[in-house]
């Protein structure tokens, strides 16, 4: 029963963005190797990385027609 409802936090969490942090920063590390990432480069931090998130999903005309 306690997988069951840690599963279905897991996919509450993903549909909703709530994780979307945590994703980033593990493609971040997937796809820049450990020794590589330099003061020029780093991770985002978490307050940028929802502004980038929100300026991304609201800037611009966001319909159909």
């Amino acid at each position: 029963m306690h997988a069951t409802l840690k599963t279905v936090w897991r996919i509450i969490r993903r549909l909703s963005g709530d994780d979307a942090y945590e994703q980033y920063l593990k493609y971040y590390y997937r796809q820049h190797d450990i020794n590589s990432i330099c003061d020029q480069h780093p991770p985002l931090s978490k307050a940028d990385f929802f502004k980038q998130w929100q300026d991304e999903k609201w800037t611009g005309i966001k319909r159909c027609c």
